[in-house]
């Protein structure tokens, strides 16, 4: 048996222990384990585990994943979601859709200071679903419009799969942030511009009878008040992403930068207890643990295909086969997008990226763009049944029976069909993925 068949093989044993219950970063290290035991011995097979293990995360750049996780986690626990939602609908409340502008806006700003779109969807649906309703919004809308620019969190920088793609990829996380943000922009804009489109021409579609209720309440807020509650958030904003991208702080510092400031406006706001300050803690822990022990997998598995030799043979079998570049761009954004229906995000990444980075490689593809390409059909697979990670979270937060899984499903169809226009865009015109990584 060839090297490579065993390789295929690995790859199958490893889908099918995914698909029975075990936790992807086992699999990935035990189908890769018995793989390299196979074709080399036992022993070397140990030292794989053992230099993966020593080698994959110890560098210091691998500090920003739960740096910026911790960030994450201060700023849900400090109530700037609720803020940055009041500000959005006291600045949108003269236009039809206010509330659905925004939720979309306070999304994108959201990502802009976490970069996780479970805690965007987690805390939104808490804040915007039963406002939304109170003003005459469908169910069905007011939680699709949640759960469909919670994904925001994942293309706006600062992001966890720009961060592991990075990685894996051996590219700038700077510079994949960077590429993150006309993007991002891009497809908030997108996601506004349906709102409006509904709002506008097909009311009866987000508007119980076809009606928007007045808004009365957000009369209440002022310029005054709407400034005092974004001040924070625009300085956390700018303490980041402007030390970030003006060369400042490196992505660690950022993190570090960034935990520390929300750190302190949840102090300020007299949101942070002792329980809640361990909460936090023991979550940016279990968070963090879990993606750095995935990335770790993923080194083994990714020194497992390189010693079958798959990379190189699929990429020379697809140039034998006349395949050019579009064609094998399509073909990994439908599988992408297909896996996204029963596994996460970042197990998607771990498991496809090692095979298809040599092959875009030797397409001579851009890689950041090829990189903002993967989160945006990865952010897909989160809205996508029967998996859709963003949608059960919304689920969960929500706790109304009224509302099932499939009217939430239902809701972000048209937010995922936004997504899949934004992706042939960005595949069509690449310098809106590299111009300013590029700069």
């Amino acid at each position: 048996m060839s090297d490579l068949t065993l390789g295929f093989m690995a790859i199958g044993a490893m889908l099918v222990l995914i698909i029975l219950g075990m936790h992807i970063g086992v699999a990935l290290i035990v189908t890769s384990f018995a793989a390299v035991w196979v074709i080399r011995s036992p022993e070397i097979a140990a030292r794989f585990v053992g230099a993966a293990a020593n080698d994959a995360i110890r560098d210091y750049l691998f500090g920003v994943v739960p740096l910026f996780v911790l960030m994450g986690m201060f700023v849900s626990v400090s109530g700037v979601g609720r803020d940055t939602f009041d500000v959005f609908q006291w600045l949108l409340r003269r236009l039809r859709g206010g509330l659905g502008l925004a939720t979309v806006g306070a999304n994108a700003v959201f990502a802009a200071i976490t970069g996780i779109s479970i805690a965007s969807a987690s805390v939104f649906t808490k804040v915007a679903v039963p406002e939304m309703m109170r003003h005459g919004y469908t169910p069905r809308f007011s939680v699709g419009v949640v759960a469909g620019s919670s994904v925001l969190g994942m293309l706006i920088p600062p992001s966890l799969l720009m961060i592991i793609y990075g990685v894996i990829a051996e590219e700038s996380i700077g510079r994949m942030f960077l590429a993150g943000i006309i993007p991002g922009v891009m497809l908030a804009s997108m996601f506004a511009a349906l709102i409006l489109v509904f709002a506008y021409l097909f009311p009866h579609k987000i508007f119980q009878g076809g009606v928007q209720k007045a808004d009365a309440d957000v009369e209440t807020e002022t310029a005054a008040t709407a400034a005092v509650k974004f001040i924070p958030i625009l300085l956390l904003v700018v303490l980041v992403l402007g030390g970030l991208y003006s060369g400042f702080f490196t992505p660690t510092e950022a993190g570090a930068v960034g935990a520390a400031g929300a750190f302190v406006i949840a102090i300020i706001r007299r949101r942070l207890t002792w329980r809640k300050l361990w909460q936090v803690l023991t979550e940016t822990g279990y968070v963090s643990v879990a993606v750095l022990f995935l990335i770790a997998a993923a080194s083994l598995y990714s020194r497992m295909l390189a010693m079958t030799g798959m990379p190189a043979a699929i990429t020379e079998s697809i140039t034998q086969m006349g395949l050019g570049p579009w064609a094998f761009l399509f073909a990994y954004i439908v599988i992408v997008v297909l896996l996204g229906c029963i596994i996460d995000s970042v197990s998607i990444m771990l498991i496809m990226l090692p095979i298809v980075l040599p092959i875009a490689a030797a397409f001579n593809m851009d890689l950041i763009w090829f990189g903002v390409l993967t989160v945006l059909a990865v952010e897909i697979g989160l809205l996508t049944p029967p998996f859709g990670v963003s949608v059960y979270t919304v689920k969960s937060a929500l706790n109304n029976p009224a509302i099932t899984i499939r009217d939430i499903f239902a809701g972000t169809f048209p937010f995922v069909a936004v997504m899949v226009l934004a992706l042939f865009i960005l595949a069509l015109f690449p310098s809106l993925s590299t111009w300013l990584a590029r700069m």
